[in-house]
């Protein structure tokens, strides 16, 4: 069969054959896309939901975030694996099938990031360094966020950098916390993460804890927007679509609404295997290190510091509790130290949600939907509305609603089930016989649909029977 034969076409055209473009020669210049996964991954669970547990049982659950990241790693290069093949998403994969797939991942992560929950922890956070309103710096926060996204000439180096800051002042975080904050009783202890393994259900709860372990790092639709961040780096054959850019300050490019295929000749094999090493590599070293080291270092100062201590909340008041204890031991400069690195790690994060979920959107739309149109247009319309979507609903005085918190916990366990599956069918009948996914890999994904599925019941259960009172 003809590469372009396996390739349904019902939905949209064929792909053009194209050369794999030459492997890479430098791997720095190309990191990034896993510093972004990583960067937008560190967010509320990494800064409160593992410190927390860890401040009610100590460290015996830090190992569930590594499970929970290493299926992580493998999900996302299954991602990365057809776009690196055809330089399309995964989501225009799916599409191909089923013309709606794309809408219906799109309108699943817009439910579950509609409340502006990272950037309304942020702002509190900078309430507690300078004082203000919270709803008024969250709003502040939101419209800086419209404007980066949409006056970046390009919208990924902007990304890009943002979150390169944001690690490097975590690293920065580590460091100093290292040094002066932690104790040498809590370093001695780190072996229980290995040595004393448990599911401390009776304690915190089990849709918390499995939560706690299938979602360390991204989760959701931000595991599929890797194929557009690999893609705006240049990856594989996303070399050949042009980069999404500011329908403003940027130039943008004639862009396909479909990708490219190589034939699996030797020359082109021994290129794919280059793009293929390099991407592995690049996804473990960047994403899973450093959200693993993340939550092992925040869950060591919360053990450090105010393990043991009565109510504590599982909620951004968490972080100023911390922080005070911080300031009684170290000093007040490494409390707001902590707080100025916890509110820009927020934002960041809340940066690049909005990124994400405005970039898939406007892929779906593009791809299955409006050709013709421009997708840098379609992107910048999809942030400000996401923008103006948050600032409503700060506006109206909305708490985090009980049906928003059930909303997003359900969600993005089901997205991740629905993907998982839909993966195995197009990185088993699209890709040529030499580069589908076989073996620990296949055999991965069917434990992620697993896992996923039963996890997306769990919770749904669980959040259904507290808003009934259950």
């Amino acid at each position: 069969m003809a590469i372009t034969e396996r390739f349904p076409t019902r939905n949209m055209p064929a792909p053009q054959i194209r050369e794999m473009p030459e492997e890479p020669r430098s791997y720095w210049r190309l990191i990034g896309p896993g510093v972004i996964a990583a960067g937008v991954g560190l967010a509320s669970g990494e800064f409160i939901l593992f410190p927390y547990i860890a401040s009610q049982v100590g460290l015996v659950f830090v190992w569930a975030a590594l499970v929970g990241l290493l299926t992580q790693y493998f999900l996302n290069m299954e991602i990365e694996r057809y776009t690196l093949a055809t330089g399309e998403t995964a989501l225009t994969g799916f599409s191909r099938y089923w013309r709606h797939w794309g809408l219906v991942f799109a309108v699943l992560t817009y439910f579950a990031n509609l409340w502006p929950g990272w950037v309304t922890s942020s702002a509190t956070l900078t309430t507690y360094i300078f004082g203000g309103n919270r709803t008024w710096i969250a709003i502040g926060m939101l419209v800086v966020i419209g404007l980066v996204l949409t006056l970046a000439p390009v919208v990924y180096v902007a990304l890009e950098r943002t979150q390169m800051v944001k690690v490097a002042a975590v690293v920065t975080l580590f460091v100093v916390g290292a040094i002066f904050a932690v104790g040498a009783a809590a370093w001695s202890d780190v072996p229980q993460v290995v040595t004393r393994p448990r599911i401390p259900v009776e304690e915190l709860g089990f849709a918390l804890l499995l939560g706690a372990l299938a979602f360390a790092g991204a989760g959701g639709g931000q595991n599929l927007v890797q194929s557009n961040w690999i893609r705006d780096k240049g990856f594989g054959m996303g070399a050949y679509v042009p980069r999404l850019v500011s329908p403003v300050t940027g130039k943008p490019e004639a862009a396909p609404t479909t990708g490219y295929a190589f034939e699996p000749t030797d020359e082109n094999m021994r290129r794919w295997r280059g793009w293929w090493r390099f991407a592995n590599v690049e996804q473990l070293l960047t994403f899973v290190l450093i959200t693993f080291l993340t939550i092992l270092f925040t869950s060591l100062l919360a053990y450090s510091t105010v393990f043991g201590r009565d109510g504590l909340e599982n909620g951004i008041g968490f972080l100023q509790v911390e922080g005070d204890v911080l300031a009684d031991r170290v000093g007040s400069w490494f409390q707001y130290l902590f707080w100025v690195i916890g509110a820009f790690s927020l934002f960041a994060a809340a940066l690049g949600i909005v990124d994400y979920t405005s970039r898939l959107a406007a892929d779906v739309i593009k791809t299955s939907y409006a050709r013709r149109a421009s997708e840098s247009k379609l992107y910048a319309g999809l942030v400000w509305g996401l923008v103006l979507i948050g600032i409503v609903i700060l506006l109206a005085g909305f708490d985090q609603p009980i049906a928003l918190l059930v909303i997003s916990a359900v969600v993005g366990g089901f997205m991740m089930f629905l993907y998982s599956g839909l993966l195995i069918l197009i990185n088993r009948r699209i890709l040529p016989a030499p580069i589908r996914v076989r073996g620990v890999r296949l055999a991965v994904l069917i434990w992620s649909v697993l896992l996923f599925g039963v996890l997306s019941a769990l919770t749904f259960q669980d959040r259904i029977g507290e808003l009934f009172g259950g």
